[in-house]
């Protein structure tokens, strides 16, 4: 059976709606139990395809692992295996965050190169040129990353982009490192905040933590904790996006708003007002959205996950948005679908340009990875007629219960499973 969203534009978005951990960190979060021997126990997990995949790859490499709702418990063999397998690796691109814990506590990592969302290319030579400064030797075989060190030792590491996953796995791997490693151009996300949090529980010493730079002094092992994952600011942001397309009023519980200050700023400039409380934001706006402009940067800047939340809400404001691309240089593939809704749009390398429209139009669309289809979907809610969202297993990777909490907000919307046969 292959399944679409109909989404049946015309409701305006009314009520709250709980945001569970966010997917950006609780698949970072499960690698990094690896680190210690024992069990792990996450709490606040998204309930999405992603968790048990990443479970898959743990289970590859010898941990047994148990996803029951919201918590992940991880129990970690004294010796875990240092072959991730292909086939859990190959549709998971987070699965590569199991390269620093693997060469830090195995002394090896063979780790095929991932799969995942089709946005763009993601190299992974800041990873591999971060270990190689802590003493590992890496290289791609067959497919493979391989790493391996007789020992690891600190070093100073300066990133060329401040990659989120390259932090990561630098991290990681550094906490178990003889000495100090001080990273300098690091990411600041939430979620890096999040493992660093974790991984202090767990006994790693550090310094910086949500600056650029992050100092990790060495520690000789770490033990198993339990921790509960952040709010999805992305999540979070999405239902904001909705509330002011739709001329709604949406309360979001469960994230930290200070995380999205800057989208909450852009929203208010489109003419919506916002409130915020200590586990969430209230938007709300009574007329059409005016065009903004938005630029994509790393953390604190405006996410590039909400680039096509961005665009969908250019495509129904007054005026005309530019729109530009600084992360995932494939992002802008979405354009494309949204001009069969209707959009006035055209890109033009790392930008876009989108003249606003009165209302879209419905027709059947693709998802091409997890924020393009819940884009469409925004885009469908402000859209004549039904559109069909097809390819939506990518937006269920990133959002739980998507039809159910946009249902419960009033919009018209539902999964539909069709035989490919028939």
């Amino acid at each position: 059976m292959t399944e679409h969203f109909a989404v049946r534009g015309g409701a305006r978005l009314s009520g709250t709606v709980d945001v569970v951990g966010a997917k950006n960190s609780v698949l970072k979060l499960m690698a990094a139990a690896l680190l210690a021997e024992g069990t792990t126990t996450i709490t606040n997990c998204p309930e999405i395809l992603d968790v048990p995949l990443m479970a898959d790859v743990l289970r590859s490499l010898g941990c047994t692992v148990e996803v029951a709702g919201d918590r992940v418990t991880i129990d970690v063999p004294a010796e875990p295996g240092a072959q991730a397998d292909y086939r859990s690796v190959s549709r998971l691109r987070a699965s590569v965050c199991v390269l620093g814990p693997l060469v830090a506590r195995c002394r090896k990592a063979v780790v095929p190169l991932p799969g995942g969302d089709a946005i763009g290319s993601r190299p992974l030579d800041m990873h591999a040129n971060g270990l190689r400064k802590l003493g590992a030797t890496t290289e791609i075989e067959h497919g493979r990353v391989v790493a391996q060190a007789d020992d690891l030792h600190g070093a100073q590491i300066w990133l060329d982009f401040p990659s989120v996953g390259a932090t990561e796995n630098i991290l990681m791997a550094a906490v178990l490192a003889q000495g100090t490693t001080v990273i300098d151009n690091a990411a600041r996300e939430p979620e890096i905040v999040d493992l660093c949090v974790m991984l202090q529980q767990m006994g790693a010493e550090l310094e910086g933590v949500g600056s650029s730079t992050l100092t990790v002094h060495g520690v000789p092992e770490l033990r198993p904790t339990t921790h509960r994952v952040i709010g999805d600011r992305i999540v979070g942001a999405t239902w904001a996006f909705a509330a002011v397309m739709t001329r709604g009023e949406v309360t979001v519980r469960g994230v930290d708003p200070h995380h999205l200050d800057l989208v909450l700023d852009k929203l208010r400039s489109a003419g919506a007002e916002t409130r915020t409380g200590t586990d969430g934001f209230s938007v709300s706006m009574s007329g059409r959205p005016r065009a903004v402009d938005f630029v994509t940067l790393p953390y604190p800047g405006f996410a590039t996950d909400l680039q096509p939340m961005a665009i969908a809400l250019s495509a129904v404001a007054d005026g005309t948005s530019m729109i530009t691309e600084n992360v995932f240089e494939a992002r802008f593939r979405f354009v494309d679908e949204m001009i069969r809704l209707g959009a006035d749009a055209r890109t033009d390398g790392h930008h876009a340009v989108v003249r606003g429209v009165e209302r879209l139009s419905s027709a059947p669309v693709w998802a091409s990875d997890i924020r393009a289809g819940a884009g469409l979907v925004l885009a469908g809610l402000c859209a004549d007629g039904v559109t069909e969202v097809w390819d939506v297993d990518h937006i269920d990777r990133g959002y739980p219960r998507f039809v159910e909490n946009l249902a419960s907000l009033g919009a018209d919307i539902r999964r539909v499973s069709v035989d490919p046969d028939r």
